[in-house]
């Protein structure tokens, strides 16, 4: 594997930004299956190569590795600061695309992610499910309010400010139910989380409400909290189940 990471003026951001690239040594970009892989709350571009084993899982499956960087974002527009999600839904891809000659089609897109990044990638996949195959949500916020609410003294008053506006409001655009709701012909979605994890009753309703939408999706969970080796483990479960 050639591992890239690029440096490059963003239009959507208004600013310098990076973001790391794994390509395949063999094979045509333009038919390889792309994996957009995104970081946490505390982390950046470098967290997955740093923690994990993910160049080794992308090398054995010959896949392409995206991993962006947002910040504290939580991969919003935010109401007072620059727009995470449009440069990692609509930009990001389109600069892979023509950087690396990487297809735009359905077939060929995935997104994952870990604890914010697991939002971020089912944001991603519920707003726009026609750019990807598959969706990959390990330890993932998945209801945002309820973690504004209950977890977070993780983000200052002022990040909360800056994302969603004075009220601290998370509108249907960043509400992941209200994006389940309306979905139609969604990707293939894996969901992981450890049973140790604040986060595993938020992931328990969402499954819920994805089944009670017809709306196919595997949830594993088991032994474990929020942390890499869980994380590491997911990526490998979830390529497994995509069949990447």
């Amino acid at each position: 594997m050639a591992l890239i990471r690029v440096e490059y003026s963003s239009k959507a951001l208004e600013m310098c930004t990076s973001f790391q690239v794994f390509l395949p040594d063999e094979g045509d970009l333009s038919r390889t299956k792309v994996v957009y892989l995104l970081h946490g709350l505390s982390d950046n571009c470098t967290g997955w190569t740093r923690y994990t084993s993910c160049e080794r899982y992308a090398r054995e499956h010959g896949v392409v590795l995206v991993m962006p960087e947002v910040q504290r974002s939580f991969y919003i527009d935010c109401v007072y600061g620059l727009k995470y999600f449009t440069y990692v839904s609509q930009e990001l891809p389109q600069v892979c695309q023509r950087m690396f000659g990487l297809s735009s089609s359905r077939e060929y897109n995935y997104v994952m992610g870990l604890s914010m990044g697991g939002y971020g990638a089912l944001k991603c996949a519920l707003t726009y499910p026609e750019r990807y195959a598959g969706c990959g949500c390990f330890s993932g916020v998945t209801d945002l309010q309820a973690f504004l609410a209950h977890r977070g003294m993780l983000l200052a008053p002022g990040e909360v400010t800056a994302m969603l506006g004075p009220e601290h409001i998370v509108g249907p655009e960043n509400d992941l139910s209200a994006l389940a709701g309306k979905v139609s012909d969604p990707p293939e979605i894996y969901i992981s989380c450890g049973e140790q994890d604040a986060h595993y009753p938020m992931n328990i309703e969402f499954s819920t409400l994805l089944s009670s939408l017809g709306i196919a999706h595997q949830f594993d969970h088991r032994e474990g909290g929020h942390s890499w080796d869980f994380w590491d483990q997911s990526i490998q479960d979830c390529f497994a189940y995509l069949n990447l």
